[in-house]
């Protein structure tokens, strides 16, 4: 009789780090995350333009019905609440902007990243003013 075959060694458990809500456990995640979630305030005001100009393309009908929506009190709140995501959404972006970009010189000097993100809101505020008076102008 042959004597029983001995068990094979354990092999040992590998760590599995937690993951569930990784997020909450740093402030600098909190606003990570914060961040990314009104990227999705950018993705739903895509889709209202979206639907507008799907509208558009309907016919007069479609275009004032969906003019009409966008009157009610429930679009107002929600265009509301989305131009409050839409400019953390875009503080956030000028903060990390010179974060991940190669440096900017100018001569021999490394431009401050304080000037960087300056610079972007400058060119967002003159953007949006010019639009704003571009549609100012045009309007009947």
């Amino acid at each position: 009789m042959r004597p029983a075959a001995a068990p094979p060694p354990a092999r040992p458990r590998a760590y599995v780090r937690p993951m569930r809500r990784w997020w909450k456990r740093d402030p600098f995640f909190m606003g990570y995350m914060a961040r990314e979630l009104t990227s999705l305030a950018v993705f739903a005001y895509a889709v209202v333009l979206t639907v507008g100009l799907v509208s558009l393309a309907r016919g007069e009908a479609a275009w004032a019905a969906w003019l009409q929506a966008l009157r009610s009190p429930l679009s107002l709140l929600l265009h509301g609440v989305l131009l409050v995501a839409f400019f953390v959404h875009a503080k956030s972006w000028f903060e990390i902007m010179p974060k991940t970009m190669p440096p900017v010189r100018m001569g021999r000097r490394i431009v401050p990243g304080r000037v960087v993100t300056r610079a972007g809101w400058l060119a967002a505020v003159v953007c949006s003013a010019l639009l704003l008076l571009l549609a100012w102008v045009a309007a009947p």
